[in-house]
């Protein structure tokens, strides 16, 4: 048990660290809204594709995973939300919130939590399969999102545009980059490999400690209505359905791992703004993303101890 929960600590407490610090200086004032955002937006456009990248090209055993995985994580992803648009609905009725609970149950903050901690966990392969999940999963999540909110306000959805923007975006260049590099075993010189590492070291501290200082509390009591019963769901019903299943699948620890992060990670940031800028509750959308952050450190926590108990983490 005594592994079990240093394992769990080892993987979680440094996200605590990283978002407390940041959370702390924007506190006492030595960061400010446009330094957080323009400091976001390079780290997304500069420093993730160096993230990408590496965690395909670093990997010296091969990647391997089974063919039925990135089809039932994709499925999957697609039933729940459907599920979601069927069910919202009707127990919300406000319907500027019902867009934004709804991506709030199925978008998951897997880039900043699935690669990080599936490294932490399992290493280079972990971080591998965790940036091809990332590859597939977050264009669906983007342009479900898109479909969702012009949906509901009843703009026109832009096919063309929609599919640039994925195509476009540096993430999925970055993971495609190293794909092609660990596929054809392409070798950079040591010189270009040592700032790309370090790079894509510096992605994951970074990013966390922007997060930590755009996190926002106030007025969730307004909200708990909503709030708490969508939480329960996405932290701790949907990892625990995606256990259930991994092991139907039989999934490998490393897949079930990653399917787990997908599953119980935190509310995607870019929720948020979409909500505000498409129509949707945006205060609503913001207590989520700072709410399932700060809580998802203890479910994951939690899920990461039972993995480790019944044997799948070795």
């Amino acid at each position: 048990m005594l592994s079990s929960f240093l394992i769990a600590l080892n993987a979680v407490l440094p996200f605590l660290v990283y978002l407390g610090v940041g959370y702390a200086v924007h506190r006492i004032g030595l960061t400010d809204e446009p330094f957080l955002e323009r400091m976001n937006k390079m780290v997304f456009q500069c420093f993730f594709p160096f993230l990408m990248f590496w965690s395909l090209y670093n990997v010296d055993d091969g990647l391997e995973i089974r063919g039925s995985f990135l089809p039932v994580c994709v499925l999957s992803l697609l039933l729940l939300v459907g599920a979601l648009i069927l069910a919202v609905p009707r127990l919300v009725k406000d319907r500027p919130k019902q867009p934004v609970v709804i991506q709030a149950a199925y978008r998951s903050n897997f880039v900043l939590f699935g690669i990080p901690m599936a490294q932490s966990v399992f290493g280079a392969r972990g971080a591998a399969v965790a940036t091809l999940m990332v590859a597939i999963i977050v264009p669906l999540y983007n342009a479900i999102a898109v479909i969702l909110f012009e949906t509901w306000r009843g703009g026109d959805i832009k096919p063309l545009q929609l599919l640039k923007n994925i195509v476009t975006n540096p993430l999925i260049l970055g993971a495609l980059v190293g794909l092609v590099f660990l596929l054809l075993g392409i070798k950079l010189p040591a010189p270009v490999e040592t700032p790309i590492s370090a790079f894509s070291a510096l992605t994951t501290p970074l990013a966390l400690f922007l997060l930590g200082g755009t996190l926002k509390f106030r007025a969730i009591r307004d909200n708990r209505r909503y709030l708490w019963p969508t939480m329960a769901f996405k932290l701790i019903l949907l990892p625990l359905i995606a256990t259930l299943l991994s092991s139907l699948f039989g999934f490998s620890d490393v897949e079930r791992f990653g399917f787990l992060i997908m599953a119980g990670a935190p509310v995607a940031i870019a929720s948020f703004p979409m909500a505000a800028n498409m129509g949707g509750d945006g205060e609503l959308a913001g207590q989520f993303v700072a709410l399932s952050t700060v809580a998802s450190l203890f479910t994951l926590f939690g899920f990461i101890v039972v993995y480790h108990t019944v044997g799948f983490i070795a």
